[in-house]
């Protein structure tokens, strides 16, 4: 392990307040998208209960989304359940890590569900005490990678700054993007499975932690823009899923992370244990199919699935938070996909 390897603090976890079933969910679907699609509708209600989700937070109620919401109600509803997110993840994170916010040097903040500029961590600087010459950096755009791409950044710039504490924060509001005017697979698969949430770790570059960042890495797949990603609408962000993405998992991810693994001297016979973003129960399955694991390895997966949802970045942070709870040994592979279409993966290893 080298000398200087970035190592994680603390990692923090938080939630908006409203609690939607997915039973509940159902119901309303089933009226709504009923109208829309009638007859068609019935072949995809599947979608909810085959979804692995028992129950997913908004940072609205539900009775918000009935009423017609455009850009700027779906950004003013971004700005101001994002900053309190930020405040409570990052609030534990330091707490944890017992860290103050002046000693913070870089603040990495991820977060693809809205626009905001300034970047969030500029709007709550102030009252969370971060100084004033604290270097800031924005990351948007990489969707559901964005979580463990977002630590590898951190950890990069634990690194080059050995002794420096860097905070990573990462937020997404996925269901400000609930269309319920919108008849198609790709709003209902969205509306069936995404849910609101933030995490937040503090990293540095020395000793102690409970695990140490090994190695991280990115692979994009060529003429695959239309895989995953937002749609620019006049209403707000539609979500793009146009291809078979458990598929893709099962026949294409495995050799992508051996790949990974052999740039860096490794095979999977090295890896003693998982954690993975689970985009979907189908996902879930998929992973266990490319790199042919037992029923129950990758339960912290299906348990953060089925009590958050789908949070895009954030949820890759809710299974390794799970994670970091237990002692274990040995090297650790993680990864997560998003658009691009991108695998994000990171090998780590107890501090």
């Amino acid at each position: 392990m080298e000398k200087h390897a970035a190592k994680i603090l603390s990692i923090a976890t938080a939630v908006p307040p409203h609690v939607v079933e997915t039973e509940f969910v159902r119901r309303e679907a089933a009226k709504v998208f009923g109208r829309l699609g009638g007859s068609l509708f019935e072949h995809l209600l599947p979608i909810f209960g085959n979804s692995g989700i028992k129950r997913r937070y908004s940072v609205c109620p539900p009775e918000w989304f009935y009423e017609k919401q455009g850009w700027p109600e779906r950004t003013a509803e971004y700005m101001r359940a994002s900053k309190d997110l930020f405040k409570k993840a990052a609030h534990d994170a330091l707490a944890q890590a017992g860290v103050a916010a002046s000693e913070i040097s870089t603040i990495v903040t991820v977060s693809t569900t809205g626009i905001a500029t300034p970047s969030l961590e500029a709007h709550v600087m102030g009252e969370l005490g971060f100084r004033t010459d604290v270097k800031r950096v924005p990351v948007f755009g990489l969707g559901c990678a964005g979580g463990l791409s977002g630590l590898s950044l951190a950890a990069r710039l634990a690194v080059a700054e050995p002794g420096q504490k860097v905070l990573l924060v990462v937020i997404e509001l996925c269901t400000l993007a609930f269309k319920l005017n919108e008849f198609t697979k790709a709003n209902i698969v969205a509306t069936a499975i995404f849910g609101d949430g933030a995490a937040a770790a503090v990293l540095e570059a020395g000793p102690g932690g409970l695990a140490a960042v090994e190695h991280a890495g990115e692979h994009t797949w060529p003429d695959s823009i239309d895989v995953m990603g937002w749609r620019v609408d006049p209403d707000g962000f539609g979500a793009i899923f146009s291809r078979d993405i458990p598929d893709l998992v099962t026949h294409e991810l495995r050799p992508v992370a051996d790949a990974f693994l052999t740039r860096h001297n490794l095979t999977l016979d090295d890896i003693d244990a998982f954690s993975f973003h689970p985009g979907g129960a189908k996902v879930i399955t998929a992973l266990e199919k490319a790199f042919h694991l037992d029923q129950g390895r990758l339960q912290d997966e299906r348990e953060v699935l089925a009590d958050y949802g789908n949070m895009s970045a954030a949820t890759v942070m809710f299974v390794l938070a799970r994670a970091l709870k237990e002692k274990w040994k040995g090297r650790r592979l993680l990864g997560s996909l998003g658009p691009g279409f991108t695998a994000s993966m990171m090998t780590m290893q107890p501090a």
